[in-house]
């Protein structure tokens, strides 16, 4: 008889604790849905109905036996409550109760709930059996209000929830029919064993194991979120680590034979159930930080991707508009040339100045478009190299000759100083480090109101360096980190001269190419600045290369 009992309070605990589990788990992966809300009320309605039905055959007391009845008859109406709205909402995360529910429903559930707690439903236990349990109980008038109410709460609630299942299509379809499947054979067993036999045939013997009827509903459901995603629960593992470690404990509270250790085991039993759901609400959150961090992730890709397309939109664009700008000025830059050589006739001293600070403003134009072109060339790794011996003192000293003309109207000095010993040839593209020479030595002549400009060019070990000193506006500490990034310009430049601050952008690029480095030194605002180019002699550099962007992404970090 002691097994027996075991057997039941086992069989009775695991479906308390299972339910009880579930209950929770979906709780709290939505604590705002009204459906998550609706389910933990309706698992905690089956706990305290279960608990009634189990307590009211374990005492010999005839009047406690009969108020536990009763509050198991009122539990059994508030489980068929919750089942009714639960899929009268399922799975929505808001909805409202109607109407006809809150004047015509809810009261008639308050009443009978109310009912079956009087005489009118259980008014006295006609018999108790040899060992102190509930034989006969005597049913009132009560019974069939009370009965009505649950099978019509019943129905309702599988009607509703097969007409969802009617009109789900795919996974939805799939979860609906799991769950009716449960619900109908949990309520099939509870109206017949907890119901009519002990209502109308005195066999009472199957109301104790109540509890342990609900597990197709928990089966089914838990199937239907494990396997196929419903409510969206994926917290599976946890969920079975605490529900095995709630039966454990369970089994020691069962095995106990002494009190005080029958009540330290079931204080560690109720202990490991509260841990563990707490346990599932901390991984719950922790799943959806996790998604929230994926979709961010997503969000942040798709992002990157956009603006790359933009990106090359916007390269796509400067490109066809600075063939299309540079046209223009090219052709002035000729007529220039021509006018000024006295093609057309010599200009008068007044006209000849206007048109040397016409073709000033003309090359400056022609230097922006240039600049933009290549910049562009390089966002899209279509700019390439020509590397060829080249001599370095060569293109030096035919870029500052050329760029007098520049400094003399500022009665500026343009000096050149040449290394003491011959200089050996390396690896270059001519044109490209041609451009980047006149871009500094230009830069100098622009930001020097007046002094000097000392280009100097030196072999040192084995790189040959070249230096553009200038006495001009200098540096201030917070410009210099940033001098060499595309579209950054010093504080105050544009007082100098117009421009894009793409000139020393470029000017690194094809250094870095070449693979030697190039920075400027400077002590402050108006002392001046060096820039300073160091060139390796010996590379091992290919006579053709394309630009990589990424490389020399990383080159200059």
């Amino acid at each position: 008889m002691t097994g027996l009992i075991n057997f039941d309070l086992l069989s009775v605990g695991i479906a308390i604790a299972s339910i009880g589990i579930l209950g929770f788990v979906v709780y709290f992966n939505n604590p705002n849905s009204d459906t998550n809300k609706t389910f933990l009320a309706f698992a905690a309605a089956a706990i305290f109905w279960s608990l009634a039905n189990y307590l009211s055959y374990q005492f010999a007391s005839p009047s406690l036996v009969l108020w536990l009845l009763r509050l198991g008859i009122f539990f059994a109406v508030w489980y068929c409550f919750y089942l009714f709205r639960l899929f009268f909402v399922f799975p929505d995360v808001q909805s409202a109760l109607p109407k006809k529910h809150r004047f015509l429903v809810l009261p008639a559930v308050i009443l009978t709930s109310l009912i079956t707690l009087t005489p009118l439903v259980f008014p006295k236990i006609k018999e108790m059996t040899g060992q102190g349990s509930v034989s006969i109980v005597s049913p009132g008038p009560g019974i069939f209000l009370f009965g009505g109410v649950v099978i019509g709460l019943i129905i309702a609630a599988i009607f509703s929830l097969f007409k969802k299942m009617k009109a789900a299509s795919g996974l939805g379809k799939t979860q609906f029919k799991y769950v009716l499947a449960g619900v109908i054979i949990t309520f099939t067993l509870h109206i017949t064993f907890n119901f009519i036999l002990p209502a109308f045939f005195d066999i009472v013997r199957f109301i104790p194991m109540g509890a342990v009827f609900t597990f197709p509903l928990v089966a089914f459901t838990a199937y239907a979120i494990f396997k196929h995603h419903l409510l969206n629960v994926k917290v599976v593992a946890t969920e079975i680590l605490t529900f095995i470690l709630a039966v454990v404990t369970l089994l020691e509270v069962i095995l106990s034979n002494d009190l005080a250790i029958l009540i330290f085991r079931a204080s560690v039993f109720l202990l490991v159930l509260s841990f563990g759901i707490l346990l599932i609400k901390s991984v719950l959150k922790e799943v959806e930080q996790r998604e929230e961090l994926q979709f961010l992730s997503a969000q942040l890709k798709r992002a990157n991707i956009k603006l790359q397309e933009l990106d090359q939109a916007r390269a796509d664009f400067i490109t066809m508009a600075s063939h299309q700008l540079r046209t223009p000025p090219s052709t002035l830059k000729w007529y220039l040339a021509a006018i000024l050589a006295g093609d057309y006739g010599q200009p008068s001293p007044e006209i000849k100045t206007a048109l040397l600070k016409m073709r000033l403003s003309n090359n400056a134009m022609i230097s922006l478009i240039d600049d933009m072109l290549n910049a562009s060339r390089i966002e899209r790794g279509k700019i390439e190299f020509n590397f060829e011996p080249t001599d370095v003192l060569e293109i030096t000293q035919f870029t500052v000759e050329q760029l007098r003309a520049l400094a003399e109207p500022k009665h500026l000095k343009l000096a050149f100083v040449k290394p003491k010993t011959g200089l050996p040839k390396i690896m270059a593209d001519k044109e490209k480090l041609r451009q980047v020479i006149n871009n500094l030595i230009d830069n100098a002549i622009k930001y020097t109101k007046k002094g000097a400009i000392t280009v100097k060019l030196e072999k040192t070990g084995n790189n040959i360096a070249i230096k553009v000193a200038d006495t001009g506006k200098g540096i201030a500490k917070e410009d210099q980190k940033n001098l060499f990034e595309k579209y950054a310009r010093a504080q105050d430049s544009s007082k100098y001269t117009a421009g894009l601050g793409l000139g020393l952008y470029l000017a690194k690029v094809i250094v870095q190419q070449h693979k030697g480095k190039i920075w400027a030194e400077s002590e402050g605002v108006d002392r001046g600045s060096t820039f300073i180019i160091s060139l390796p002699i010996k590379s091992g550099i290919k006579a053709t290369a394309t630009f990589d962007l990424a490389k020399a992404n990383g080159q200059s970090k």
